[in-house]
């Protein structure tokens, strides 16, 4: 068998937990998936469905990610050596090195850590997951996916800080953007359901899980995004604050007796839905808490919706029309009543939502949630592993 019938072999590793994800990316198929979490501690637990569809579900305590990679491939071997044409990769930050996906090299490692200072949960989780994919498909090519790199092309003004320019030629400060991946697939997704070409229409993209953002995209370019030098910058989210003013981390060091670290902790971890709400970082625990009359929880709510209207409109302003507002990730792509509210904050833009599509997800129009001559907006669910699959197959003939 040649290795063009191969499939991809996608992973993203991560400081406790391991994705993977086996795919045809021509045919799109997903012939497995799965995950390990909690990797380390006494409660690693891994999931996954086999190339035969059956559930696996087993206790791996105190194991690395390279048990758990070997776990995985040993299950999915189970009918045959198991075998991939390539492996992706999903980095977080490629800084400035890294404009487009990449092939595998020791450089390209070394670069991927080098940059752990401005990702320092994620770089050096993605590079020790490229370094033991290495090990166990010795000589097997490995191409990078970078969240960054789709944000590249942002002109200078938009990804420059109002800083001196001394501190970005010295340590290349400046906005990088993430999500860049899952931006990239659905408005080239958006741009195949509206049956026009990619490269000739604006659309705002809002990737809203756990970590958010939205990203403005001008003729197939990322052109302004919320996030900046690191995920902290931008929306509200799960459990990172978004925007705040600097000054804010002076007053808490001083009123609280607090470490710089400790409060980029808090407002890393403890922020967000979590901390306004009280109650969880998950947007589904927080309106069930508001329904029931929590204040807080309806706060949470109120400012997580009002913030991401504010951050679309803003990104209106690199765009010369908006084709549509397109609505991703967990939250985006599940919650018609959060979709509902943002929109009530874009009423200048004028979108008329359908409440019947809009509480369909618009899974029978397309993903239109909206009608008439107004603002389109659509809910397209996002594939980040079939867009590195995709570009792992474009890398790897």
């Amino acid at each position: 068998m040649s290795t063009s019938q191969f499939p991809i072999l996608v992973i993203n590793n991560g400081s406790s937990s391991l994705k993977f994800s086996v795919l045809n990316p021509k045919s799109e198929r997903i012939l497995s998936f799965g995950f390990a979490e909690r990797i380390g501690t006494d409660q690693g637990l891994l999931k996954l469905s086999d190339m035969e569809k059956v559930k696996h579900q087993e206790h791996l305590p105190l194991a690395d990610h390279r048990s758990a990679l070997l776990r995985v491939i040993e299950i999915l071997s189970k009918s045959g050596r198991f075998d991939c044409k390539a492996i992706g990769h999903r980095v977080v930050h490629g800084g400035e090195y890294f404009r487009e996906p990449e092939l595998v090299t020791d450089t390209v490692i070394e670069q991927i850590e080098e940059l752990a200072s401005l990702a320092p949960l994620h770089n050096p989780a993605n590079a020790l997951g490229i370094r033991v994919a290495a090990e166990l498909f010795p000589g097997k090519p490995q191409v990078a996916v970078f969240d960054t790199a789709f944000h590249q092309t942002l002109p200078n003004y938009a990804f420059h800080y109002a800083i001196p320019h001394e501190y970005y030629e010295k340590y290349r400060i400046r906005r990088y953007g993430f999500h860049g991946t899952s931006h990239h697939y659905v408005t080239l997704e958006a741009a195949e359901r509206l049956g026009k070409p990619y490269g000739q229409l604006q659309f705002i993209s809002a990737h809203l899980g756990n970590g958010c953002s939205a990203t403005a995209v001008k003729n197939g370019r990322s052109v302004d995004t919320t996030m900046g030098l690191t995920p902290l910058e931008g929306l509200m989210m799960g459990t990172r604050s978004g925007d705040v003013d600097p000054s804010l981390l002076l007053f808490l060091q001083e009123r609280e007796r607090l470490t710089l670290a400790e409060i980029i902790e808090i407002l890393t971890r403890k922020s967000g839905l979590l901390g306004v709400s009280g109650v969880s970082h998950d947007m589904r625990s927080v309106i069930t808490a508001a329904d029931d009359g929590d204040s807080q929880a309806q706060l949470a709510i109120d400012l997580f919706c009002h913030r991401l209207g504010r951050g679309i409109l803003g990104l209106a302003a690199s765009l010369t029309a908006i084709d549509a507002v397109i609505f991703t990730g967990g939250i985006g792509e599940n919650n018609a009543f959060i979709r509902s509210k943002v929109l009530s904050h874009l009423a200048i833009l004028h979108p008329e939502i359908d409440p019947k599509l809009n509480e369909q997800n618009g899974k029978h129009s397309s993903g239109r949630i909206t009608f008439g001559s107004g603002l389109l907006c659509l809910v397209i669910p996002t594939n980040e592993e079939l867009m590195i699959a995709r570009e792992t197959d474009r890398l790897v003939p």
